[in-house]
Order: C-alpha cells, then sequence, then structure tokens
C-alpha cells in the first residue's frame, strides 16, 4: 500500500507542478506525507459537500482541479467555509492535492478530456507550449468531428456528452452552419479569442463568456460559439485522471481504488426560461 508521498509523485509525474501558471496554487495542501493511502477521491472543487463525501466513502485523499486558496490566507479558521473544509481534512486523516493549470496543459489534460466528451478527435494545442518537444502540450484543444454537423445538432451533442447544470449551455450562431472543425477550452476560455480565430475553426467550446468578448468575438469572425458551464466543461477531466493515477498504481503494484465525484458543484442551481425567438 502507498503513502502519501508515493501517490503525490505518481501524481506530479502525470501533473507537473512546474506546468502550472506561475500565479496558480498546485500541489498538496494538507496531509502527512507518510500516511497510508487506500482511496483517492476525484472532484473539481474542494467545497464542504465533496470533503463530507469523500470522509463518508472514507477517502485518504482528495485531489481537485480547483485549488482551495488561490490567493493565500493568513488563516485556516472554522470560522469561514474554506477553513471549516480544512478542519474537516484533517480531522478526518484526509489530504488534500490540487492539480490545477498544470492538468490544463498537460497532455492529456483537461481540454484532451473535455474534446472526448465532446465527440470530437484531437488534432493538437489550441495554444501550445513551446516547451514541449513534442508539440502536444498546451492550452485548449483542436479536434475534428468524425462527420460534419449542423451546429445546432453539434450543440445538443455538447449537451448531451456534459454533465448537466442548471445553466446547460449557450449558442452563438447561424443554428444551421455546419460545423467540422472546432476548437475547446475546459474552463474559462474567452482569453483565447486570439488564438481561436488564428486557428480557423467553425465553432468554439468553453466557458464563462462575458459578453463584451463574446460580442466582439462574433463581429469579428463567423465562429460559432459554444458556451457550458465552468463546472461541466472540467469534470470529464475527473475520470481521465482517475484512469491515468490507476495505470499508475498497476505498474507499481499498489492496491489503490480512485472514485470521481458525481455532486454538482457548479454555483447557478436553478434556470429560468424565457420565451424567445432567435
Amino acid at each position: 500500500m502507498p503513502n502519501l508521498s508515493d501517490v503525490i509523485t505518481a501524481l506530479e509525474e502525470l501533473y507537473p507542478p512546474q506546468w502550472a501558471e506561475s500565479w496558480d496554487a498546485v500541489g498538496l495542501v494538507c496531509g502527512d506525507p507518510e500516511a497510508e493511502v487506500r482511496r483517492v477521491l476525484f472532484a473539481v472543487d474542494p467545497v464542504q459537500a465533496v470533503v463530507d463525501e469523500a470522509a463518508a466513502w472514507g477517502a485518504d485523499l482528495v485531489v481537485t482541479h480547483h485549488p482551495l486558496y488561490l490567493r493565500g490566507t493568513t488563516s485556516v479558521a472554522a470560522t469561514t467555509f474554506k477553513g471549516r473544509v480544512v478542519h474537516t481534512l484533517i480531522r478526518q486523516g484526509i489530504a488534500l492535492h490540487v492539480a490545477h493549470t498544470n492538468a490544463d496543459h498537460a497532455d492529456p489534460g483537461v481540454s484532451d478530456a473535455l474534446a472526448e466528451a465532446v465527440g470530437l478527435r484531437v488534432t493538437g494545442p489550441l495554444v501550445p507550449d513551446p516547451t514541449a518537444p513534442a508539440g502536444r502540450r498546451g492550452g485548449g484543444r483542436i479536434g475534428v468531428l468524425p462527420e460534419p454537423m449542423t451546429l445546432a445538432a453539434f450543440a445538443a451533442q455538447v449537451a448531451a456528452g456534459l454533465p448537466a447544470t442548471a445553466t446547460g449551455v449557450r449558442v452563438s450562431g447561424d443554428p444551421e452552419r455546419t460545423i467540422s472543425r472546432v476548437a475547446v477550452c475546459g474552463g474559462s476560455g474567452d482569453s483565447f479569442f486570439a488564438e481561436v480565430r488564428a486557428a480557423d475553426v467553425d465553432a468554439y467550446v468553453t466557458a464563462d463568456l462575458r459578453h463584451h468578448p463574446a460580442s466582439e468575438a462574433s463581429e469579428a469572425a463567423p465562429t460559432a460559439l459554444v458556451d457550458a458551464a465552468h463546472w461541466a466543461t472540467e469534470w470529464p477531466w475527473l475520470n481521465l485522471a482517475a484512469r491515468s493515477l490507476t495505470e499508475a498504481a498497476g505498474k507499481h503494484g499498489w492496491q489503490l481504488e480512485t472514485k470521481v465525484s458525481h455532486l454538482v458543484t457548479d454555483p447557478w442551481t436553478g434556470h429560468a426560461p424565457m420565451p424567445y425567438t432567435a
């Protein structure tokens, strides 16, 4: 049975911390490196409901995509919700490890899992990492559909391929437009519009698109936009990460059990449709 330091080493071989953005906070948040690890829970958000799920399942380690303390802190007092998370983890003997933008940039990483979920075959990164010798690592991905389809059909395929959320999927573009070549970016992606235009794709699947960048992008180029919930676009990576760690455990001969959390931790919990005709 591995200890925590063994499992962290395996995770950091999959998602090296040096691949993370300089502003990011990845790696081990809490946990005893010498503690034994039998069960690992993967989740997008390190929120109380996820920690409670981990405790109920008997997890020894929680791996999340989003950091608990992205901007640092001077206190972990249980008077705050993040402090309560830390207290619960320590009290239950559960470690917390974060793989964020290092998992975004990995090959395969977050956007590879998103591309697979929406039916694309990945051909390369949207924003290549110049330090990657094989040219496969970087931000976002470009992929192609097995057969061209209309934007309306592709949007329905995206909605079916991602976990359901209250906000669903928003679309910008002619619903009858033919879609074949697509860019994707798990999580917030409107900072990549210049790269999307340069990639000459028919559609861009991402999350958190803001009004002005989306409006300007639509005016500047005919690329269709498919905007899903942030949590939903990153959730497919959990299965990829769990499979990858399970494979690493097998190579080492470890007895390790992994589980993916299906708790919907997207902050939006309701949707009130309005009568609307495009």
